[in-house]
Formats: C-alpha cells, sequence, structure tokens
C-alpha cells in the first residue's frame, strides 16, 4: 500500500524559474547601468573627448614654454626674450614706449 508523505505543491514548480529571472535581471540591469555597462561606456567617451581636449591645449602650452626656453639656453640667448624677461621680472619700461597690460590667463 502506498502512502503519500506530502501534499505535491504548485510553488515548488515555480521556484527555479523565480530564481532564474532574478539573477538574469541582476545582470542585466548592471550589463546597462554597471560601472563598465552601456550607459557608462558613453559617459566614458565623453570624458575621452574633454580629456583630449585639454591634452592638446596643455601640448600647445608646452610647446609655446619650449621655444621660450630654448630661447633663454645659454650661448644662444636672444636680446629681445632677454630684455622682454627682465622688464617683466622688474615691472618697468621706457618713457616713450606704450605698456600693453594683458590678462595671464588667457
Amino acid at each position: 500500500m502506498w502512502t503519500r508523505q506530502h501534499r505535491p505543491r504548485k510553488t515548488g514548480r515555480l521556484i527555479v524559474p523565480a530564481v532564474a529571472a532574478v539573477v538574469l535581471s541582476y545582470f542585466g540591469y548592471h550589463v546597462y547601468h554597471g560601472e563598465f555597462g552601456i550607459d557608462s561606456k558613453a559617459q566614458l567617451r565623453e570624458r575621452a573627448v574633454v580629456l583630449q581636449a585639454e591634452l592638446d591645449k596643455v601640448r600647445v602650452q608646452r610647446t609655446d614654454l619650449e621655444g621660450r626656453v630654448r630661447m633663454l639656453r645659454d650661448g644662444t640667448i636672444d636680446k629681445d626674450m632677454l630684455d622682454e624677461q627682465a622688464r617683466r621680472a622688474l615691472n618697468l619700461s621706457h618713457p616713450d614706449e606704450v605698456t600693453i597690460m594683458l590678462r595671464s590667463g588667457g
């Protein structure tokens, strides 16, 4: 004689699909919104464009400074450059000269 020890439950069949749906939802959310997800990729590209523009600006400033330093090296000092640097450092000019003050920030 067969006896049943437990009644069959209908919820037992839903446990595995429910856990699978939760796990897939978790990973699906992080594929889009995660640190290296699809949405973050667009933000990283925008940041790369901004940083590239800043890098180009700094490179231009560096080449300008390298040119000015090259003119001040020993043995090849450009007299105009030396005069300009001395006047700027001492804040002097001749009475017959016109002085134009520029902002150093740009």
